[in-house]
């Protein structure tokens, strides 16, 4: 196994024991299980990612800690944007849509005001990190 999904293994892990609470460097963040179907190998995916709610929707951020390169799981959700996630102890699809500007930005600096370390994110990499926006599917 990988570095990176031995981790995302012990996040995903400590989620669901614990409806949807994860400590250590995510303690008071907010966090859900997004699952994507891999762009190439059609194999589902899940990833922790943090977000925040907006009424209805609740956005994501394919930051990456600032790499230079988009995450995997955004390439996923372009390819096949109807996803499932998990917040809590609650599981339902959405159907994902990137943010256009201005939207982006606004949505992206509301998260810099919860979780200041994407401003850091963003400092850190010449890309603009998208914001993805999911809807609940009725």
């Amino acid at each position: 196994m990988s570095i990176p999904h031995n981790w995302n293994k012990a996040i995903i892990d400590e989620f669901r024991a614990n409806a949807g609470v994860v400590g250590g460097p995510f303690t008071g963040s907010t966090l859900l299980l997004l699952h994507t179907v891999g762009a190439k190998s059609g194999q589902e995916r899940i990833n922790p990612v943090a977000y925040f709610g907006d009424g209805e929707q609740l956005m994501i951020f394919a930051s990456k800690a600032g790499a230079p390169t988009h995450p995997d799981w955004y390439h996923n959700i372009v390819a096949n944007p109807l996803v499932t996630v998990e917040v809590g102890t609650e599981v339902f699809q959405v159907q994902a849509e990137i943010a256009a500007e201005p939207d982006r930005t606004q949505l992206y600096n509301k998260m810099v005001e919860k979780m200041p370390g994407f401003g850091e994110y963003q400092k850190k990499t010449s890309r603009v990190i998208p914001v993805i926006i999911l809807t609940r599917v009725k």
